[in-house]
Parts: structure tokens; sequence; C-alpha cells
């Protein structure tokens, strides 16, 4: 049997090109494909992690838009947060305006806010 230490050693002093030659060399000699092995490894553990989705979102005012006080009424809408405030978050960039709320809430919220001239994104 070969020593495959020596083999090990001698593989990791290639350099980027020789590897990629030696593949190439490898692939016509014994008529297979390194790449088919690799895309069917990656596509069974993907397969195999179950994909957790979010259940809660913030909802982050980007910008008020040119409509800043359709904005404001319906942050205090959302909120129940009296003028001040509500004019305070509709004039900070990236405010939040709903933390850990149900998806539903948040794209219900997005919807007013946008509506009222507001960019908004989920997070």
């Amino acid at each position: 049997m070969a020593d495959l230490k020596k083999i090990m050693e001698q593989l990791s002093e290639l350099t980027v090109l020789e590897a990629a030659e030696l593949v190439k060399l490898l692939e016509e000699e014994w008529g297979v494909s390194a790449a088919a092995p690799v895309a069917v490894a990656a596509v069974a553990a993907a397969a195999t992690e179950p994909v957790e989705e979010k259940t809660e979102f913030d909802v982050v005012l980007k910008s008020a838009g040119p409509k800043k006080i359709q904005v404001i009424k319906v942050i205090r809408q959302l909120t129940s947060l009296g003028l001040a405030d509500s004019k305070e978050l509709a004039e900070t960039a990236d405010s939040k305006i709903m933390e850990a709320v149900g998806k539903e809430a948040a794209e219900d919220a997005k919807a007013k806010l946008e509506e009222a001239g507001g960019v908004v994104e989920l997070a």
C-alpha cells in the first residue's frame, strides 16, 4: 500500500494551478468528475438541515419620506405613543416602530407605513 502520509504532504505542496491540473488529469484518466460528488454532498447537507422560520420581527422605519405627517399619524395608530414621541421616531433614521411582533402584525404595520410614504424594513 502507498504511503498515504507522503502523498498528502506532496499534495499540500501543490499550487492552486497544479492542483487544478491534477484534478483534470484524474478526471480524464478515471472517467469521473470531481464536481458531481461535491454538489450531491451540498444538496444532501442542505436537505438534512431543518430551516428555522423567523417568528418575531422588528418594524424599522428607515425614512419618513416626503409625507412625514401621514407617517407620524400611522406611528401613533400602531404604537399609541403621543405626538412628540411619534414625531421623534419619524425624524430619526432606523427607528424601531415595533419590536418582536408576529409576521402578520409586522407586515400589516409595514404596509400602513409604506402607504403613508415611509420607507420600512422588517428585521
